[in-house]
């Protein structure tokens, strides 16, 4: 017989990333159309580049991961002039305070992470884009308590979630809108088509970089 001992407690609600934080990260010119910096580091940009501050805290989403720089790249590139925005699992706030700039009409995102809930609101204030995005706490059932449809759906998570999430994306997506969708690797690009292609979406385009790998969708 094999004996199993353990025990638990209540998690320390503490920064574990405090230090990192606190030393910042260098400023991330994507394509010279935007630049992300935080708020030790200042960057040099020139005129016409979006500014994006992001004060990171235990929230994924500065620009120095693959995956988020080809999300902001392919954003870059899109009409979002005037759009309905939904970004899943938003981390930092990052792609939602970048639909703003773009001049999105709205921005919705939510994440299951309490930290980045309050990482968002407060990266968009920083920003001065707080009263055009609203952000909402939990998974994508939240969706269900959500009206209307987004013209762009915006999600940069793992593999598994993305398979099990994308018939509710589907569901509060208008007619003819995109899903632009990462945090995958490119080995997993076929599995995430083959569901696109099942649920009635069209493949359009893909990025990779380093391994990982982003799709865009139409409806």
């Amino acid at each position: 017989n094999i004996r199993i001992e353990y025990s638990y407690g209540e998690a320390e609600d503490k920064n574990w990333n405090e230090t990192w934080e606190n030393e910042g990260f260098e400023p991330i010119n994507i394509d010279n159309l935007c630049i992300i910096h935080d708020t030790v580091n200042k960057p040099d940009m020139t005129e016409g580049m979006i500014n994006i501050m992001i004060d990171a805290k235990q929230a994924f989403g500065t620009g120095n991961h693959e995956t988020t720089r080809m999300i902001v790249s392919t954003m870059l590139k899109s009409d979002i002039e005037g759009k309905r925005v939904l970004d899943c699992g938003c981390g930092t706030g990052i792609l939602s305070i970048l639909a703003a700039k773009q001049g999105a009409a709205r921005v919705t995102g939510y994440d299951i992470d309490e930290w980045s809930v309050r990482n968002t609101e407060h990266n968009a204030e920083l920003n001065g884009v707080g009263e055009n995005i609203e952000i909402l706490l939990g998974d994508a059932n939240v969706l269900t308590h959500v009206s209307g449809v987004f013209d762009i759906i915006i999600a940069n998570i793992n593999r598994n979630i993305l398979i099990a999430d994308m018939p509710k994306f589907k569901e509060v997506l208008a007619s003819g809108g995109t899903m632009i969708l990462s945090g995958f690797y490119e080995d997993d690009i076929k599995m995430i088509i083959d569901k696109a292609e099942n649920m009635g979406m069209t493949f359009n385009e893909k990025k990779t970089e380093n391994g990982w790998a982003m799709i865009v969708l139409k409806s």
